[in-house]
């Protein structure tokens, strides 16, 4: 059985990823085909995942792609998070991971909607605020979600749980984005922020969807992801397609992966045709936004994350911004007040290191004008960070 140890996992990460010099691309659709797609739940994460793979780039670039070309979608799928997907894989997101998403909040909020004495049948109830919301945007083809909700009344409500929360129209627009009834569309915002009004897919793309069925759905996501994570394990691709195992196994059946041993003696698996060893790369650094795909992008994370994981994530594996050095996370990064991007490193590396993080410290700030990105998930060592900056800008007292 082929072994791949944990340098050449990096290694693999470092080329597949566009990471490392001469892996480096040049459009943001190539930036996130290298990771399979962008988190998007964190909105300017798009722009500064792009920043560190692709070169030349400009943040009007990644505006492009997802708000005139939109040759980048913005879908609900994998664990309910909003990804920007390649437009290409959007047609096998839906029927399978998206669908899987929707499926479970429609289950959940038909109940909600019974219990709540609103309705006798809540699918029905839901299926009928679809049409409505779908009439309302074939009158209007952009609105914000509250003119979705003056123009459809019946989903101006709030409706209790058994958790002890509620939801309103926010939640049904998202549920009929998951089922791709409606779409992401044009935003009332600028970089660094997103207002996304709410529109038709075949307004926002020019034309339907065409959907494939959920097994060849799921199979083209596996497949892109062994290319760009793998090897990686079947509770890898468990957490982050958040699917079955079930689902998982018939998909690495039906690509014909080949498992593989890991250092940590578990089983990974590669394509059929990526099964050569990947040599070492010259030595890189890259900073890397908070919830970024190749630290979001497997469960099992030790061979690139080491003894940091309590700095970094929490508990759910959501990850606030690292540091790399040579594959491996060597520290967060925040930007302070005026924009300034500052470091904080976990242990000690070789100055040559230093002064490329530093480097792309200064890069990065530029790029972004010196405008602070906010972000949605801040990390321990980020709050930290944070915290002791704001303590040396203090003035002093007395």
């Amino acid at each position: 059985m082929r072994h791949v140890t944990d340098r050449e996992r990096r290694a693999r990460l470092a080329r597949r990823h566009a990471l490392c010099a001469g892996a480096h691309v040049r459009t943001v659709e190539d930036a996130a085909r290298s990771v399979v797609a962008f988190h998007a739940t964190n909105p300017p994460s798009v722009h500064l995942a792009a920043w560190a793979r692709a070169v030349d780039l400009v943040p009007g670039d990644v505006d492009r792609a997802l708000l005139e070309d939109r040759t980048l979608v913005k879908q609900l799928a994998m664990r309910r998070t909003l990804f920007a997907f390649p437009r290409d894989l959007v047609p096998a997101v839906l029927p399978s991971s998206a669908a899987r998403v929707a499926t479970a909040e429609r289950r959940r909020m038909a109940r909600d909607l019974v219990r709540a004495g609103i309705t006798d049948d809540g699918d029905a109830w839901l299926s009928r605020a679809a049409s409505a919301v779908v009439e309302a945007l074939d009158t209007t083809p952009a609105l914000s979600a509250a003119q979705v909700r003056a123009a459809v009344p019946m989903i101006d409500l709030t409706v209790p749980t058994t958790a002890g929360e509620t939801w309103s129209t926010p939640q049904v627009l998202t549920l009929l984005g998951a089922e791709g009834t409606i779409v992401r569309g044009p935003s009332l915002g600028s970089f660094p922020t997103a207002r996304p009004l709410w529109t038709l897919p075949e307004t926002w793309l020019d034309e339907p969807i065409d959907r494939r069925d959920a097994a060849s759905g799921y199979r083209e996501i596996v497949r892109r992801w062994l290319n760009a994570f793998g090897p990686g394990t079947e509770d890898d691709l468990v957490w982050w397609l958040g699917a079955t195992k079930g689902i998982v196994r018939t998909a690495l059946v039906e690509l014909g992966a080949v498992a593989v041993t890991l250092d940590d003696a578990a089983t990974g698996w590669l394509l059929p045709d990526d099964l050569d060893e990947v040599a070492d790369v010259d030595p890189w650094t890259a900073l890397l936004p908070p919830l970024d795909p190749t630290v979001m992008g497997w469960k099992d994370r030790d061979f690139y994350l080491g003894p940091h994981r309590g700095a970094l994530l929490d508990s759910r594996g959501n990850a606030g911004a690292t540091a790399w050095v040579d594959g491996r996370i060597v520290g967060s990064w925040i930007q302070d007040p005026s924009g300034v991007v500052r470091l904080a490193l976990f242990e000690p590396i070789s100055t040559s290191s230093r002064r490329s993080l530093d480097d792309q410290a200064e890069s990065l700030a530029a790029w972004l004008d010196h405008q602070v990105a906010p972000t949605v998930y801040h990390s321990p060592a980020a709050r930290e960070l944070a915290r002791a900056w704001t303590a040396k800008d203090a003035p002093a007292s007395g």
